[in-house]
């Protein structure tokens, strides 16, 4: 993800009288599938990417027209992540064992096949410098990274398994210091390199099995700022370093499934997830205002002080003017799986029924009443839509449980009885 120097010294009253989010009507919302990411390379040339039936669009003017793109093969993709190194030279990540550049601004992108082993999924992208590349997967599992120095020419594969059990995002200072995050055995971690990502150090670990960290935005190189994506009974969480990463502290968040941050300053940001549109703090965190704008955040791309875009369900524009005039729409959009438990309560099968609406990853959590973790009992690669049965023994004690599914569309918990 680019990082973009910016100053901040405005009043928190003049802040609060200025910041517009805006849906375009064009890229359109699409049922499932959420714009997972937007990326801009100035102020009026970008790219958004759409997830399930995966779909690519650019702008040349700031967001006042978009040209959908073909990238090919193309059927029944979740596209992830879109990063450019330049106007002619970028690179789209998905979820379905597939990577592909462009040489010619996204007219045409082909698929990368010069990489060994083949990553599963490209969950994460970062363009440093004028060549280099890195990206990182897979949410659901295995970690590695993937890195180009010659504006993805040639690649190498790192295998990160012993650093993290997945990897979600990473970005860079330089060609040679940064940052990677997902999770390991303790929950939510936060890993640094000094030297272009051959050795790593753990930074951080949020110490509760299960959490990820999803989204990472550095300010000034200095500033921190990272979603935890939770599990019930645990919150969600701004977790954020205003020292390179020396200390952190984490702020509650209202969305369990929180996953896009984007800050302007140590005191003023947005946040959002599965479950909410854009929540603005004025105070590091402290307190969350919800501006009643968006839906199913998965991105905030800063500009600067005054332009930002957002990928979620509709792709969204920050500008300055007045709070009234802002465009209110309903995009509560309904993003999980539809799962049956049959019969529930369960006896010594646990039998489910799950309905996919696109190609998916599947990891099923499960925990005792009390949100306990005890273990992942399903994981699942789905190549296409329709239903999917599965019966899993289930030798547990009697009492109440709560399975937390995770797949491309986000999280959910389902209570189950034996």
């Amino acid at each position: 993800m680019k990082k973009i120097i910016l100053a901040f010294s405005l009043f928190t009253s003049l802040l609060q009288a200025q910041y517009t989010w805006t849906a375009f009507p064009y890229p359109p919302a699409n049922g499932a599938g959420r714009y997972d990411d937007v990326f801009f390379l100035n102020n009026n040339v970008g790219w958004a990417a759409k997830g399930g039936n995966g779909a690519v669009f650019k702008t040349t003017n700031g967001g006042g027209t978009w040209t959908q793109q073909v990238v090919s093969p193309a059927t029944n993709q979740y596209y992830r992540n879109i990063e450019f190194l330049n106007e002619n030279i970028g690179f789209l990540g998905t979820l379905n064992n597939n990577f592909y550049k462009t040489v010619d601004g996204g007219n045409s992108w082909q698929r990368v096949n010069n990489i060994s082993p083949y990553p599963e999924a490209i969950c994460g992208l970062d363009c440093v410098g004028t060549s280099t590349v890195y990206g990182c997967g897979a949410w659901f599992y295995p970690a590695y990274i993937i890195k180009s120095t010659d504006s993805g020419n040639t690649w190498q594969y790192i295998d990160m398994s012993a650093y993290a059990n997945a990897l979600v995002e990473i970005t860079f200072i330089n060609e040679n210091i940064g940052f990677a995050a997902g999770n390991d055995d303790n929950g939510a971690v936060v890993l640094k390199t000094f030297d272009g990502g051959m050795t790593w150090t753990k930074i951080y670990n949020s110490n509760i099995q299960n959490e990820y960290v999803w989204k990472m935005q550095l300010l000034d190189n200095n500033k921190i700022f990272c979603s935890i994506e939770s599990e019930a009974p645990n919150t969600g969480k701004l977790l954020k370093s205003l020292d390179g990463g020396f200390t952190w502290e984490t702020k509650t968040f209202p969305d369990v499934y929180v996953q896009a941050v984007g800050f302007t300053s140590a005191t003023h940001g947005w946040m959002g997830g599965h479950n909410t549109g854009f929540y603005e703090t004025f105070d590091g965190g402290n307190t969350w205002t919800n501006t009643g704008v968006g839906g199913s955040l998965n991105r905030i791309f800063i500009i600067n002080n005054d332009l930002a875009y957002a990928a979620g369900t509709n792709v969204y524009k920050l500008t300055t003017g007045s709070l009234g005039t802002q465009e209110i729409v309903n995009e509560k959009q309904e993003r999980k799986l539809k799962i049956e438990v049959v019969p529930n309560p369960v006896k010594d099968k646990l039998n489910l029924n799950v309905y996919f609406t696109h190609s998916d990853h599947i990891i099923i959590g499960l925990y005792d009443v009390s949100g306990k973790f005890i273990k992942n009992i399903l994981k699942d690669d789905i190549n296409k839509e329709g239903l999917k049965k599965y019966s899993l023994d289930f030798n547990y004690p009697k009492g109440n449980y709560l399975l937390d599914v995770h797949s491309n569309l986000g999280r959910q918990s389902i209570k189950i009885i034996k």
